[in-house]
C-alpha cells in the first residue's frame, strides 16, 4: 500500500468519510428546528440529538472487534444499508421517528469510524499518526460546511420535498459509495484494526486505573459536552441575537475546523509526550468560545461576538481531539490499544450527547445564554485540571 496520510488509499476512505457524514450535517440544524415546530422541549429536543452519539458510545468498544472477525467490507456494507433505512426514516415518521433513526445512525457509526480510525493508526508511520488521525476528522467535518446552509435554505423554503430528496439522495450514495468497495489482503489493514487479546469488559477499569486513558477520556468527556451543546442548540439560539444566522456560524465554526486540521495537523504533537501548556491553550480556547457566544445578546452588535465564538470553538474542536488521539497511541499498551481507543472515544460520544440531552433541563430552567456560561466554566475547569496534573508531575519524584 502507499505510504502517506495523502496517498490515494486514504484518499478515498476521506472520500467515503465526506459521504457518510453529509447528511449528519443537515440533520444537525433541521431536527432542532423541525422539533421547535412541532412544540418539543428543549429537553426532548436534547434526547433526540443525543441519542446519536449515546448509542454510538455502547457499540464502539466492541466495533472493532466486529470488524477483524467479520471483515470491514462486509460490515461496512451492512451499516451502509441499516443507515440507509435510517435516513429514510426522517422522510415520513414524527420526533418518535426520529430518535428511532438517530439510534440505528449511532450505531452505525460507531462501526464506520471504529475502522477508518483504527486502520489509519495501524497503517500509518507513528511520524504520521497525527496527521492522518487529524486528515480524518478533518473529511468528517467538511459536510458541515455547506449542510447548515442547505438546512437552512430546505427550511425556510417551507418545501418539505427538498428534505426529503436529499435524505433518500443520501442513502442511495452511500451505499453505491460502500457496494464499489474493493479490497485486497494489504489494504485489509487500512480498515481493519488488528485482533485484540483482552475484551471491552475486562479493560473496563483501566478508565480510572490508567492515568494516560483516565486524563484524556475525562478531557474530552467535558470538552464533548461543550461542543455537543454548540451543536444542539445554536439553531434555536440565534434566533435570539439580532442579525445572528445559525448557518453562519456553523459555516464559520465548520470552516475554521477545516482549516485548522489542514494546515495546523503538523503542529499536533505526533511524540507520545504529554504537551500540558498546548492542552491547557485549546480548552482555555473552547471556554472563550462559550463565552463569546454567551454573552452576544447582551452586547451592541451581538452577532459579531457570535460569530467569533465560532470560530474560536472550531479552533479548539479541531485540535483537541486529534492530540489526545495521537497521544494515546503511543501511551496505551499495545495488546489492549485498540479496545481502550474504544472507551476514550465512548467518552467523547457520551459528552456530545450529555451535551444535548443533560444541557436541554438547564436551557428550559434558565435560558440559552447562561447554558452557555456554563460551557465556559467547564473550559476553565478543565484548564485547571490540567495544570493540576502537571504540578503533580512535577513534584513526584
Amino acid at each position: 500500500m502507499a505510504k502517506g496520510a495523502l496517498s490515494w488509499p486514504f484518499l478515498r476512505l476521506y472520500l467515503l468519510t465526506i459521504i457518510y457524514f453529509g447528511a449528519n450535517s443537515i440533520l444537525n440544524v433541521m431536527i432542532p428546528l423541525q422539533g421547535d415546530s412541532w412544540g418539543a422541549s428543549n429537553t426532548e429536543i436534547g434526547i433526540v440529538m443525543g441519542a446519536y452519539l449515546f448509542t454510538t458510545m455502547f457499540f464502539r468498544p466492541w466495533a472493532g472487534r466486529i470488524i477483524h472477525r467479520q471483515g470491514p467490507v462486509r460490515v461496512l456494507r451492512i451499516i451502509l444499508v441499516i443507515n440507509g433505512l435510517a435516513l429514510l426514516l426522517y422522510t415520513f415518521t414524527g420526533l418518535e421517528g426520529y430518535f428511532a433513526a438517530r439510534m440505528l445512525q449511532g450505531a452505525c457509526t460507531a462501526f464506520f469510524s471504529m475502522a477508518l480510525q483504527l486502520g489509519i493508526v495501524d497503517a500509518l508511520p507513528e511520524k504520521e499518526r497525527s496527521q492522518g488521525i487529524s486528515l480524518y476528522s478533518l473529511f468528517a467535518s467538511i459536510p458541515t460546511i455547506i449542510g447548515p446552509l442547505l438546512a437552512v435554505g430546505m427550511w425556510r423554503s417551507g418545501d418539505w420535498t427538498w428534505f426529503v430528496v436529499s435524505m433518500i439522495a443520501f442513502a442511495m450514495i452511500t451505499n453505491m459509495a460502500g457496494f464499489t468497495v474493493r479490497m485486497n489482503d494489504s489494504q485489509a489493514s487500512v480498515t481493519g484494526p488488528s485482533p485484540q487479546t483482552t475484551s471491552f469488559l475486562q479493560e473496563l477499569p483501566q478508565l480510572y486505573r490508567n492515568p494516560d486513558l483516565f486524563k484524556c477520556s475525562l478531557l474530552m468527556l467535558v470538552a464533548s459536552v461543550v461542543f455537543g451543546a454548540v451543536t444542539t442548540f445554536i439553531p434555536l439560539y440565534a434566533e435570539e441575537i439580532p442579525s445572528a444566522s445559525a448557518a453562519v456560524f456553523l459555516m464559520l465554526q465548520a470552516v475554521t475546523i477545516v482549516a485548522a486540521r489542514f494546515f495546523l495537523r503538523k503542529k499536533i504533537p505526533s511524540d507520545g509526550k504529554w504537551h500540558s501548556a498546548y492542552v491547557m491553550v485549546i480548552l482555555m480556547n473552547a471556554a472563550a468560545a462559550s463565552l463569546c457566544v454567551s454573552l452576544s445578546p447582551s452586547v451592541s452588535g451581538g452577532f459579531v461576538l457570535f460569530y467569533l465564538g465560532g470560530c474560536l470553538m472550531g479552533i479548539s474542536q479541531a485540535l483537541l481531539y486529534p492530540t489526545l488521539t495521537t497521544y494515546l497511541t503511543f501511551v496505551l499498551p499495545q495488546p489492549s490499544r485498540n479496545v481502550l481507543l474504544g472507551l476514550f472515544l465512548a467518552m467523547a460520544d457520551l459528552g456530545v450527547s450529555l451535551g444535548g440531552a443533560a444541557m436541554g433541563p438547564l436551557a428550559d430552567l434558565s435560558s440559552y445564554s447562561f447554558l452557555y456560561f456554563i460551557c465556559a466554566i467547564l473550559g476553565v475547569a478543565m484548564s485547571g485540571f490540567v495544570y493540576y496534573r502537571r504540578r503533580q508531575a512535577n513534584a513526584s519524584p
